[in-house]
């Protein structure tokens, strides 16, 4: 029987993988494919129909892509987006849970539904929330810089949303279960508050703690062990900060966010490797398992398409957008083609469909037809959004090539000198053609070229060409090295992160 299940294991994961692939292909959102191979093999090989694992393997698996998220995200690059981005976390959801809470019930009861306000205001929290693993894997597999910020931005909302839409849908569940127990809005407003700043609090403290133990414990006799350690960190910051009613979600973001943005950080490279293949598992298996929940009947039941559909389009061209230009209204520096590509980045994936399996387990009577909805929802934003992604920051003109180095060079934690890839220039030989007639700083030295597809160490009286790529080393601080870059009229410059 085991044996069965990991064969069923292996071959999930193998076909999810080459469907990755072909998605990369042909510009689609490997998600969206992951969750396509789970669809398929749940609706002819496995019978599989466990919301309450669904929710367990969710919520395991949203702790890992929360945390490498922030971990890859640098604080420089979101702070001067904080403002914006925590608006859009916190009354964007709300705003955008009330819209569409308001058309579901006025849309249910036009087509025959009659769907209460408040399971009206359910569905619409559990779809409120842009989702974490899917803005996170499109964005950064399309490897694409966006303008204004833009990227943090719309990475800093999706990792930081989640609370807000998981209390929405707490309190509404509660509502619908007990009509006739009043909810104290002040209450659940001041819960929420509390939760966010224990997590936000807990979660700094955990990714502080974390940084310290790695730095300081000596296990160098087997290094895999510091991703274990870390990984036991990740678990702790979500299921210590719930414990003490703080939102784990945020605490876990925040957590990741301190780790991946610590100045020395024991292995750092190795944990970097170890949580971006750990994400990727997370995500096939969480969508895998997703797709396996579904029920053809159930979901091509034509009032599930209809009201499904409305949703979904409601969703992407209203409500969304809506919900955007009010959270943004106060600031000022976002031009209008900006936030329109911030609402139409309002991707929905796993993290609704999780909360969509809340009703079902409370035993709501709408719990099916909600978590229908959502589930169909979720396809048309990952068809409609998801695949013009790179589409629409093109033709908006926020999109710019962001280049990859192609000196893929691993460097120790422990050497502090800054590394860099640049482009040869026509301004940069304008005193001569060898290396030593370029004006490089004293601690600066050029020790690798790429021409073409051959690489040599250089020496001075090396002679270089327009378009070698050079691999620059330097003692100074970033800053002083991109200000001699400027003076020397290189452009093209790619730095190289430890």
């Amino acid at each position: 029987m085991s044996e069965n299940f990991l064969l069923v294991g292996a071959m999930l994961l193998f076909v999810a993988v080459m469907a990755g692939k072909v998605a990369y292909r042909f510009g689609a959102p490997a998600l969206l494919l992951f969750l396509g191979v789970g669809m398929v093999f749940g609706l002819n090989f496995i019978n599989f129909r466990s919301f309450d694992i669904t929710q367990g393997i969710g919520m395991l698996a949203l702790c890992i892509i929360l945390f490498s998220g922030g971990m890859d995200t640098k604080f420089s690059d979101i702070r001067p987006i904080l403002g914006p981005g925590v608006v859009l976390a916190t009354a964007g959801v709300a705003l955008t849970a009330l819209f569409v809470g308001g058309f579901i019930y006025f849309f249910s009861s036009w087509v025959g539904l009659a769907l209460s306000f408040p399971v009206s205001l359910l569905l619409a929290s559990t779809m409120a929330s842009t989702d974490s693993a899917s803005v996170f894997s499109i964005l950064r597999t399309k490897k694409q810089g966006l303008r204004q910020n833009l990227r943090p931005l719309l990475e800093l909302e999706s990792g930081s949303n989640d609370p807000m839409a998981y209390m929405l849908t707490i309190v509404m569940v509660s509502v619908v279960t007990s009509p006739t127990v009043d909810v104290n809005a002040f209450q659940s407003i001041v819960r929420f508050v509390v939760q966010m700043v224990v997590g936000g609090t807990l979660g700094y403290a955990i990714g502080r703690a974390a940084v310290f133990t790695i730095n300081k414990i000596n296990i160098k006799n087997n290094a895999s062990l510091y991703s274990v350690l870390l990984l036991a960190f990740v678990f702790f910051s979500f299921s210590f900060t719930s414990l003490v009613w703080g939102n784990g979600y945020l605490a876990v973001y925040i957590t990741g966010l301190v780790v991946g943005n610590s100045r020395r950080l024991a292995h750092k490279g190795n944990l970097v490797t170890f949580f971006d293949g750990f994400t990727w598992l997370a995500q096939i298996v969480m969508f895998l398992t997703i797709g396996l929940l579904v029920n053809a009947d159930e979901l091509l039941n034509p009032d599930v398409l209809l009201l499904g559909g409305a949703v979904g389009v409601f969703l992407i061209f209203v409500a969304r957008p809506l919900a955007v230009v009010l959270s943004l209204l106060p600031f000022r520096r976002f031009t209008t083609k900006a936030r329109i590509y911030v609402s139409w980045v309002g991707l929905r994936g796993a993290v609704p469909i999780i909360f969509a399996t809340y009703p079902i387990v409370a035993g709501i009577e709408n719990g099916y037809l909600i978590f229908n909805v959502v589930f169909l929802g979720t396809l048309i934003s990952l068809l409609v959004q998801g695949t013009t992604v790179s589409g629409m920051a093109n033709w908006l003109g926020l999109a710019y090539e962001e280049k990859e180095p192609l000196f893929k060079v691993g460097i120790p934690d422990s050497i502090k000198s800054n590394f860099s890839e640049i482009e040869v220039t026509d301004s940069m030989l304008a005193h001569g053609l060898t290396l030593r007639d370029i004006a490089l700083p004293d601690n600066t030295l050029v020790v690798m070229i790429s021409r073409g597809e051959n690489y040599f160490v250089p020496r001075g009286s090396t002679e270089m060409a327009v378009g070698d790529r050079l691999l620059v080393v330097s003692d100074r601080n970033e800053q002083e090295l991109q200000e001699m870059y400027d003076m020397l009229g290189i452009k093209d410059v790619v730095h190289i992160n430890h």
